[in-house]
């Protein structure tokens, strides 16, 4: 594996700053395009931060491109003359394509990642592609210190973003819908919110540990004649697996969209 001896991060908002606070240590530059809170967040992080991209980029050899898609092109514009065949650049812009970044900065060392806001607890999932094995097998290094990361190729990265990427917020949805049903059948809603909340992390657990099919678990549980069975008999009439094949669906084409 390629060493480095500084990471640069273009951008620190939540997730560059959850990022940065999981993987530690001195060796990490960040930067802000305006000087608001500039000491607050630099004491937060824990990290130098400044206003200069291309100061970053040329002390840095592992650059992450923590901006908003439509925020990548300028920025691209903007550090690429600094831009050596020794740096790695690593994306968490959604949409955006590898072959975008290299055309810009005429260069191949480029590595994709999508990561999702449960980094901010260190239980982040992340796809990553684009780039070659070393590289990958470096950033994959980096972000499992804050979850857990898959390797996928980048024609899949789309998904990758409406699943885990766009996931917290649709099993939050789950998570507040089922909660809020508990309250109209006459349960308080915070402890129904609370039943909610840790019934899906315990569930969560299992199905992450499990030794069986899916199928299987959810058969465990919902025993014919019993009241899950009822539960999974409705949820099966209004067919939620084709409502969440089109919530998957319409958002990784919005995420191809993102990148145009």
């Amino acid at each position: 594996m390629k060493k480095y001896n500084k990471i640069g991060f273009i951008g620190c908002g939540k997730m560059a700053g959850a990022i940065i606070k999981g993987i530690g240590g001195g060796n990490i530059i960040a930067s802000k395009s305006t000087s608001d809170n500039l000491k607050e967040v630099s004491e937060r992080l824990g990290v130098e931060i400044t206003l200069d991209n291309k100061y970053l980029v040329n002390i840095s050899d592992v650059i992450f491109l923590a901006v908003k898609p439509n925020q990548v092109e300028s920025v691209l514009e903007e550090i690429k003359e600094f831009i050596t065949p020794e740096k790695l650049i690593v994306s968490v812009a959604a949409g955006v394509t590898t072959r975008f970044i290299k055309n810009i900065l005429n260069s191949e060392r480029v590595v994709r990642v999508m990561p999702n806001t449960p980094v901010l607890v260190g239980e982040g999932m992340s796809g990553i592609c684009g780039g070659n094995e070393e590289d990958i097998n470096l950033v994959k290094s980096l972000m499992e210190k804050i979850g857990k990361c898959i390797i996928v190729d980048e024609s899949q990265i789309d998904i990758v973003t409406a699943i885990s990427g766009s996931g917290p917020a649709f099993f939050y949805k789950v998570i507040n819908d089922i909660a809020r049903a508990g309250e109209k059948l006459g349960l308080d809603y915070e402890k129904s919110l609370m039943l909610s909340i840790q019934t899906a992390i315990g569930s969560a657990k299992m199905a992450l540990n499990r030794e069986v099919p899916m199928e299987e678990l959810i058969s465990n549980v919902a025993t014919k004649g019993g009241c899950t069975r009822v539960g999974v008999d409705v949820m099966e009439s209004v067919d939620t697996e084709k409502i969440f094949y089109e919530v998957i669906k319409d958002t990784t084409e919005k995420a191809k969209a993102l990148g145009k």
